[in-house]
């Protein structure tokens, strides 16, 4: 299945976004913990937060989470720590090349009876759960917070709570933020206790009513659409997010700022999902650096709204690309290479763009590498690429299922093909 694209001369648009699948996933969660009395309201419709709706509800022998690595690392915690009974807990073939050994390593530490069922390291997993019993462990922190957000969910429910340790430094620090803010929502004793030390009490879960608020990584895509259209009256709407946001990605209303978009709130309450307006503004930065250390998802965005605004720069921070659903960062090479933009990497963690060009192919063809981001980052690109051609396109459904028919809403010109 291909798309054709086409992008619409003016945009006036308001977008219902999807929820955050990073806070329904973690609400799911900790949700089964305190006894599955309330569940969370709005929670997200993508396929990463269905795979645990399903797998709580059904509970199954085998637990097939397909492409989600949140669902795999917070499962996995989940069934070890819980009296949960057996289970195996699967994947695509991706997946099963996705690492686990430093999840897996800490659970049995703390007591879990995990065994691998195929390559050591890696899924699937057989698990056998129950409490465990807690305690002081240590953690490298520089591979991936969704181990230590899956490790500290989990906490509440063991006999001694938790103290982790993380060791050789801590990425993406803003989703760990959010977990614990996330888990003290629903009355766990949980925080900071030093630069890289996070106390976990043996204090259950209480029900609690809870709204979750709408996904500023969706939102990056409609910052990118706006920045790309030339049409001075444009004008774009987000509804459902919150000022001051615990999600990290929120900080792209700061960085698209600097790429001539601005941005509203229709209210700063605290708290409170509202609208944001975006609105275009001729100020642009002539060069573009930034860590995405902490919002590593954003990368893909920015490398495409920079390059094709002819704004050179250089991203770090970006380690854990490598093992996303895809190598993102070879992905991003080879992409932009297709719209005639050199993109270098002269490490594991940056993205560089000088300004180099090289002949762009006459009619480009995005793949997606069954990843929802790659499709979602290159579709705003139709506008400098009128019948820029986006292979696999249903990938979207891992985070934004509706995103093509909010494009089409919008003005876009989507044509299928097979």
């Amino acid at each position: 299945m291909k798309y054709i694209l086409h992008a619409p001369e003016k945009l006036n648009y308001s977008v219902q976004l999807p929820a955050s699948k990073s806070i329904s996933n973690r609400a799911l969660i900790i949700h089964a913990l305190e006894g599955r009395h309330l569940r969370p309201d709005n929670l997200s419709d993508c396929d990463d937060t269905k795979v645990i709706i399903r797998a709580l509800q059904d509970n199954p022998y085998e637990i097939d989470i397909m492409a989600s690595g949140t669902a795999m690392r917070f499962m996995t915690a989940y069934l070890a720590a819980t009296n949960s009974g057996e289970h195996i807990i699967t994947g695509t073939d991706r997946m099963k090349h996705r690492p686990i050994g430093v999840l897996v390593d800490a659970l049995r530490r703390l007591g879990a009876e995990i065994d691998y069922m195929g390559e050591i390291g890696y899924p699937p997993l057989r698990i056998r759960g129950r409490q465990l019993e807690g305690g002081a462990i240590e953690v490298p922190g520089h591979i991936s917070s969704q181990f230590i957000s899956a490790l500290v969910i989990a906490g509440p429910a063991m006999t001694n709570g938790m103290q982790l340790r993380l060791t050789e430094g801590v990425i993406s620090r803003p989703y760990i933020d959010l977990t614990l803010c996330t888990m003290r929502d629903f009355g766990a004793d949980v925080d900071w206790t030093g630069p890289d030390t996070i106390e976990v009490k043996p204090q259950p879960y209480q029900p609690k009513s809870y709204i979750i608020e709408n996904d500023w990584s969706a939102a990056s895509y409609w910052y990118e659409a706006l920045a790309f259209n030339q049409h001075s009256d444009s004008r774009i709407q987000l509804k459902g997010l919150m000022d001051g946001s615990r999600q990290g990605d929120s900080v792209a209303r700061y960085l698209f700022s600097l790429l001539g978009v601005k941005t509203q709130f229709e209210t700063t309450e605290l708290g409170v999902p509202t609208t944001v307006r975006l609105k275009r503004s001729p100020m642009r930065v002539p060069r573009l650096e930034y860590t995405f250390i902490n919002q590593p998802d954003l990368a893909q965005t920015f490398v495409v709204t920079c390059a094709l605004l002819n704004i050179p720069f250089h991203f770090k921070g970006l380690s854990t690309l490598r093992i996303k659903e895809t190598d993102r960062i070879e992905a991003l090479i080879r992409e932009m290479r297709k719209l005639g933009y050199i993109i270098l990497s002269n490490a594991d963690n940056d993205l560089i763009w000088s300004g180099d060009r090289c002949e762009p192919q006459p009619e480009p063809v995005i793949e997606t590498y069954d990843d929802h981001r790659m499709a979602m980052a290159f579709a705003p690109a139709c506008t400098f690429y009128p019948g820029l051609i986006i292979n696999n396109p249903h990938v979207v459904t891992k985070s934004y299922p509706l995103f093509w028919e909010h494009l089409r809403q919008a003005g876009y010109n989507i044509e299928e093909r097979p």
